[in-house]
């Protein structure tokens, strides 16, 4: 089967740092796929490559079969790649209901004349975005919130509220950025009951997350990098035996004691 999302020698260099070095990623339709790694292994710059915010030194990037690489991030939103961010990015000032719909922009297709004037053709594509606006709070469970303004609410709300505007645009590919960074463990427990319930609905998730106990919960297919590098690719199961990994986190000393028990 055709990944959905692919890419090939990946690679991202600053200078003379390399943030990802000849990455090869490929993520299956309809499934949850998590990218760990210690701090500044390129996991950020990862999602910053395939979202279009910044580009690639060398590789390749290839969506729903189509070379992407070299298209912009408003082109990827419109060929269905939504993202979140690691730091929370609200519109405080508007209402939630405002917030999510910024997100539905990207499927409107009208003039500006029609816009202008409102004509019809852009008053019912309006109208279509404020339904995909209110099924996404609806989703994530804030449609009771619609009308507050987006800084009242909790942390953990403002985070699902992130989710609900990616949402809005009905895209194929969600990249979620550290979803459950700062949240509480019944927080954290409900958005992995919320992540299943996209990927049931048939929305693919690509996820950077730390919270490890999170990842085993809800991801099949995991990739771990290193200063840039993919070091492992496969089931979430075969993390914790997996050396390389335990050296990563933990250090070679400890990733020989553990080789070692095993044994």
């Amino acid at each position: 089967m055709t990944p959905l999302l692919q890419t090939t020698g990946l690679t991202r260099r600053y200078s003379g740092l390399v943030a990802v070095d000849h990455v090869d990623i490929a993520v299956a339709e309809g499934t949850v796929h998590a990218v760990i790694g210690p701090n500044g292994a390129g996991k950020t710059t990862l999602f910053n490559l395939l979202s279009g915010l910044v580009p690639p030194t060398a590789g390749t990037i290839t969506f729903a079969g189509a070379d992407i690489t070299r298209r912009p991030a408003d082109r990827r939103a419109r060929l269905g790649i939504a993202r979140t961010f690691q730091n929370i990015r609200i519109f405080a000032a508007m209402t939630v209901l405002e917030n999510v719909l910024t997100g539905a922009h990207v499927t409107l297709s009208a003039s500006l004349p029609e816009i202008v004037l409102r004509l019809p053709r852009f008053r019912a594509q309006e109208r279509a975005a404020v339904r995909s606006a209110q099924a996404a709070l609806a989703l994530v469970g804030l449609q009771a919130r619609a009308n507050d303004r987006a800084d009242a609410l909790s942390y953990g709300d403002q985070r699902r509220l992130e989710i609900a505007r990616a949402m809005a645009s009905s895209p194929r590919l969600l990249l979620l950025d550290e979803p459950a960074a700062g949240m509480n463990p019944a927080e954290t427990t409900a958005l992995g009951q919320l992540v299943h319930r996209i990927r049931d609905l048939g929305t693919t998730i690509l996820l950077v997350e730390h919270d490890m106990g999170f990842v085993m919960d809800i991801a099949e297919h995991v990739t771990v990098l290193n200063f840039g590098r993919r070091i492992f690719d496969g089931a979430p199961a075969h993390i914790r035996t997996e050396p390389v990994v335990v050296e990563a986190y933990l250090g070679a000393k400890m990733a020989q004691r553990l080789t070692e028990r095993a044994g």
